[in-house]
């Protein structure tokens, strides 16, 4: 009974011991922050139901063809195949950690036979039959294996928000280059346009050459003027190519069995809701991922810290041995061993001040990257918040520009058929029309891109919660 007393009353010492956690506590450090966004004054705030984007925000924009796409970019784009596979390892990482937290049980089944040499006495050879079985323990007293399996399990939330990122910016770059391509089939349907309508102007002028009233150099400037618009269309489908073979690796197939079909372009202005600064925190994975990296920065501070302390192992052992199968499994042929070590390092050259600066060192430096995280991500909403505000207005003065280049375009070609001004006045016009016409379709194209980068600014639809 005493006995027992003795080993309840070291046990229980151990395990009080055991809940002791050396090292700093996690808690996240303050981050520079706004109350609103600068560039939002005036912004059309969303309904109350719409106050959080979507994970599958790109369907905003109702484009049945590219949210195809996009479905493709989870699955087949290797970029993200990759980080999905570096969160797994991640995890399998945690769970390395954590076994250290439980004792190793071995065991070794062994048989030999030998014989001693006659010259130091030998006879006979014998059998030794042996099945040890051994356990070994370390009881974690201050923390270290705790603070590893801490440090382990903020690194693979990290990796999940960069898993989170990787998507994100697969599926943005995938909308950006979409558009783009998008954009490229719209400027094209304006170069044809303007083609069609210099191969008429064209005609009117071989007419009137042929007829005495225009100049040989009034053909020359409507040849020229044709055949350049024609260079111009023929010119674009050069990006356009282009365009169509980023968006084929973007979706994971080869450029060479890949193509989109040219197709009317539908430019699509959705309501952003942008949230409040302090959303962001949440909403995006890269801030996720850098505060989650802090978190394990901070553990390991404690796992060095730990080092300073003493260890304490458990180890034991026990088995059968015989010489003969016959006596393996009987009472007598048992053995056991257990014991205990308690070590402490007492000299080391510094080697624990050392990772103990560096370790403390690493957590100010994920500190720092956090910040600069957060302040990037203020800095790319209030970029896209301007450009969509501005680009908003720059359109209209646009079109306004572009309706009155028409109307001048319409009055000279009526004056050059009346004979009132020359065929240099035609082609300032087709020009300043055709100049207005593709910086109105350009300045559409932008704003486009600048919601898609909002949308990738304010996170896309995901938020921290969904961390394990």
């Amino acid at each position: 009974m005493r006995r027992y007393l003795k080993h309840s009353l070291l046990f229980a010492a151990v395990a009080a011991l055991a809940a002791c956690t050396v090292g700093p506590d996690y808690l996240r450090p303050s981050a520079p922050m706004a109350p609103a966004f600068k560039e939002a004054a005036g912004w059309k705030l969303a309904q109350p139901k719409d106050a959080r984007l979507g994970r599958g925000w790109w369907q905003l924009f109702n484009d049945p063809l590219l949210n195809s796409l996009e479905g493709e970019v989870a699955i087949s784009n290797q970029n993200v195949v990759a980080a999905e596979a570096q969160y797994r390892q991640a995890k399998a990482l945690v769970e390395a950690a954590r076994a250290g937290l439980y004792p190793t049980v071995s065991v070794a089944p062994g048989a030999t036979r030998s014989r001693r040499s006659a010259s130091v006495g030998g006879s006979a050879a014998v059998s030794d039959y042996t099945l040890p079985v051994d356990f070994a323990w370390e009881a974690d007293v201050w923390g270290r294996l705790r603070r590893s399996v801490e440090a382990n399990r903020a690194g693979a939330q990290a990796s999940e928000a960069d898993l989170a990122a990787a998507e994100l910016s697969a599926q943005t770059a995938l909308a950006q280059e979409y558009f783009l391509l998008r954009s490229q089939d719209d400027q094209k349907r304006i170069l044809d346009g303007t083609v069609a309508s210099f191969q008429k102007a064209l005609e009117l002028t071989q007419s009137r050459y042929a007829g005495g009233v225009a100049a040989r150099s009034d053909l020359l400037q409507a040849e020229t003027q044709l055949k350049t618009a024609n260079a111009q269309a023929i010119d674009l489908e050069v990006q356009r190519a282009q365009l169509e073979h980023a968006i084929a690796l973007l979706v994971g197939k080869p450029a060479s069995s890949f193509s989109i079909p040219v197709a009317p372009v539908s430019y699509l202005f959705p309501d952003i809701p942008a949230g409040l600064p302090s959303q962001l925190l949440e909403r995006r994975p890269d801030i996720a991922g850098a505060e989650r990296r802090m978190a394990a920065a901070n553990a390991e501070i404690g796992v060095a810290q730990a080092a300073w302390y003493p260890d304490l192992r458990f180890s034991a052992s026990a088995g059968l041995e015989a010489a003969t199968l016959g006596k393996w499994i009987s009472l007598p042929s048992r053995f056991w061993a257990i014991g205990g070590t308690f070590s402490e390092t007492l000299f080391d050259g510094g080697l624990r001040s050392a990772q103990n600066e560096q370790a403390r060192a690493a957590y100010d430096a994920t500190v720092a990257d956090y910040r600069q995280t957060v302040l990037t991500a203020f800095q790319e909403v209030e970029d896209n918040l301007s450009a969509l505000r501005i680009l908003e207005a720059e359109a209209k003065a646009q079109e306004e520009a572009l309706s009155a280049a028409r109307q001048t375009l319409a009055v000279v070609l009526n004056q050059y058929r009346a004979g009132i001004v020359s065929y240099l006045n035609v082609t300032v016009a087709q020009d300043t029309a055709l100049t207005n016409e593709r910086t109105a379709a350009s300045i559409q194209a932008r704003r486009q891109t600048a919601s898609v980068l909002l949308m990738k600014a304010l996170g896309g639809g995901w938020d921290s919660t969904r961390l394990k």
